[in-house]
């Protein structure tokens, strides 16, 4: 008896232990999910920890860049605008938009054109000022709308891409501007474009391809510009230009393609540029001064010319004029001066100095009485021409005209021309050419090839008058 009621209460005492046990690990287990129960519901990945508790905070993934193509400070991408690139869609909202953007900065700011790309631009005019120095980065390709047809009759047809009241800007990269010429070069208003080579009357107008208006402290360089409908660069009333390391490059029988033409512009530096085209490779107009050219190869073309000055009987000033150390090949003029009659004011401070010339028409001209027409009327005012500079011109010259032509006005004549180490032969032959003077007054600072005996000495009465206009 006495071992069942010991029996009996070891088995009491044993399951109350095992009911006791069941309930603490239960009572356990609930209180560990309960803690548990948000982190297992959450819809928000948090970031690994190895200690996760409640002072674990949520920081949110990095946001995806509003442009990713304007990655790098300062850098305006044309693609960030809505630029497409392939060289049909119209892309000249997104430039303009880049531009505006960019000319709003503070700081400097740089639009990029970027390579591999082609970016169809119709004529649009870029203004200032912008509130700092601005870089224009042509890596790619612009094209304009392809020929008359496909200009947009609101345009311009004179202009294309102009720059207005620009202070500190830069035109660079290792891009193409092309210009897309060749429908506007055979319009049958142009120069022997018609029917049987003539010129037939009707609307002509033709955009240049680049111009700066009214602005400053401006670079151009590294770029290639080709096969303009017109001139490829044009400053007027502009200031302080330097043009580096660029290429120009149009047919040698496209019309009035000129390189750069400079009008009413000073402080210019031209250098290391290589110009083929079917007009002159740099053409300086009225109102230049202090202008540097070196180191240009240029032709075909017309070569490099002062003028035409004192069309319609308009005055002309320019002075301090440099062009040294270049190449002219296979042109119609080497290095030229033309002006019309009737103009008055002066060209003055003229310097051509270490001029290879190639198989040039004319090497060295003066010419007063230019009229491509060839139906002007005689005039006596005249544009004065003085203090011209022929320093080391040398090479060969093709024998249907004089290597050397000076042809000064009547009223007017040309003084004080130099002439120095000039040694110019026949291309073809050994037969050599007088050269030719008209009212030409000047002095040889040494023997010339071919001789120069035509120039007369002195100073003739009519320049002594003070009713010269000397600028």
């Amino acid at each position: 008896m006495k071992k069942l009621s010991k029996l009996s209460l070891m088995c009491v005492l044993f399951f109350g232990f095992f009911l006791l046990s069941t309930q603490a690990r239960w009572h356990n287990h609930t209180k560990h999910s309960k803690h548990n129960h948000p982190h297992r519901i959450s819809y928000i990945s948090q970031p690994p920890s190895t200690s996760p508790g409640p002072t674990a905070s949520y920081s949110p993934p990095p946001e995806e860049p509003k442009n990713p193509y304007n990655s790098t400070p300062g850098v305006f991408d044309v693609r960030s605008y809505g630029a497409v690139g392939d060289g049909q869609t119209d892309d000249t909202q997104a430039l303009k938009m880049a531009w505006d953007t960019a000319c709003q900065s503070e700081s400097p700011a740089k639009i990029l054109v970027p390579n591999h790309f082609t970016f169809m631009i119709q004529s649009t005019i870029f203004t200032g000022p912008c509130l700092s120095g601005l870089v224009l980065q042509v890596d790619g390709t612009i094209v304009p709308p392809d020929g008359p047809e496909s200009w947009p009759k609101n345009n311009s047809r004179r202009q294309w891409l102009v720059f207005y009241r620009i202070n500190e800007m830069s035109l660079q990269g290792g891009g193409v501007i092309d210009g897309r010429g060749d429908k506007w070069w055979h319009l049958p208003c142009k120069p022997h474009m018609g029917i049987n080579g003539t010129t037939l009357p009707g609307p002509c107008d033709s955009p240049v391809a680049i111009r700066f208006f009214m602005s400053s402290n401006l670079t151009v360089q590294g770029l290639t510009i080709k096969n303009s409908p017109q001139f490829h660069f044009r400053f007027d009333g502009c200031r302080n230009v330097h043009v580096e390391s660029i290429s120009i490059s149009a047919p040698a029988r496209s019309p009035n393609t000129d390189g750069i033409h400079i009008q009413n512009t000073n402080d210019v530096k031209i250098y290391n540029s290589v110009i083929s085209n079917g007009d002159d490779c740099v053409s300086i107009g009225s109102g230049c001064y202090d202008v540097d050219i070196r180191n240009i190869t240029c032709g075909p073309g017309h070569g490099i010319s002062i003028g035409s000055l004192g069309n319609h009987n308009s005055r002309a000033c320019v002075k301090n004029i440099t062009v040294r150390d270049s190449i002219i090949r296979v042109s119609d003029n080497g290095v030229r001066i033309k002006t019309w009659q009737g103009g008055s004011g002066a060209v003055s401070g003229v310097t051509f100095s270490n001029i290879h010339m190639d198989n040039v028409r004319n090497p060295i001209m003066i010419d007063q009485f230019y009229c491509p027409t060839k139906k002007c009327i005689n005039q006596t005012a005249a544009v004065y021409v003085s203090d011209i500079l022929y320093l080391g011109i040398k090479g060969t010259y093709d024998v249907r005209n004089a290597p050397m032509h000076f042809a000064c006005s009547d009223s007017l004549p040309c003084t004080n021309l130099t002439l120095s180490d000039v040694e110019l032969l026949p291309a073809v032959g050994d037969m050599m050419s007088d050269p030719y003077c008209w009212n030409a007054y000047g002095q040889l600072q040494t023997l010339t090839i071919p001789p120069v005996s035509c120039l007369l000495e002195g100073t003739p009465r009519s320049v002594l008058s003070d009713e010269i206009d000397h600028c």
